[in-house]
């Protein structure tokens, strides 16, 4: 089973479940898009649109999924909250936006999502201008956590629908150009963080 196709199915009932657990660690995160005023924000991986409702007047914003079934649903939620935001079908591991395209990447609940996270984190540094920013909130291991029942029933959960072994720190050594700005705990003890990054290189 493919990952679009396990979100095809997922999409009429992804809000229900997801929504009430995350929107306030989401809202937490996007709040620091009111800071510097950044002019083009990239959401990769918006999914049905849950941030959307959350996304503060100002910049310009571009989504992007690799499942049309929730574009269905983010651009409904657009429409609703009355936002222009561009939405693109596409596979987060090869963007199909130039280098140093945004000046902040919004990766919610999509690095444990991917089979390579590695490569997705790559691509938001590629299209990243020097001194931007990378926002993530999503759940992970602690480099030597052991973590047993997650590592076990990982395999599984990867096929369906997300990962529950990455290890940021592992995923972050891979791609060169990032640094660490801030790194909080955002729900369930720890597993989930917010992340802050920046890009120092050209």
């Amino acid at each position: 089973m493919t990952l679009r196709y396990s979100y095809t199915l997922f999409a009429p009932v992804y809000d229900a479940f997801v929504a009430p657990f995350t929107s306030g660690a989401r809202r937490r995160s996007l709040a620091s898009l009111r800071e510097g005023a950044p002019g083009e924000v990239l959401l990769v991986g918006i999914g049905s649109g849950l941030d959307v409702p959350l996304l503060p007047r100002g910049p310009r914003y571009t989504g992007l999924d690799l499942t049309p079934a929730m574009l269905a649903r983010a651009r409904r939620k657009a429409v609703a909250t009355g936002l222009d935001i561009r939405l693109d079908v596409g596979d987060a591991r090869q963007l199909p936006y130039g280098d140093a395209a945004f000046d902040v990447v919004v990766l919610h609940l999509i690095l444990a999502v991917t089979p390579h996270p590695e490569r997705v984190l790559a691509e938001a540094a590629r299209v990243l201008r020097p001194g931007g920013r990378t926002l993530i909130f999503d759940k992970f291991l602690r480099p030597g956590q052991q973590a047993p029942l997650r590592r076990s029933i990982s395999p599984l959960l990867g096929i369906l629908a997300t990962r529950t072994d990455v290890v940021f720190e592992q995923v972050l050594a891979q791609a060169p150009g990032l640094e660490v700005a801030s790194d909080r705990p955002a729900l369930a003890g720890g597993w989930f963080r917010h992340i802050e990054l920046r890009k120092t290189e050209p």
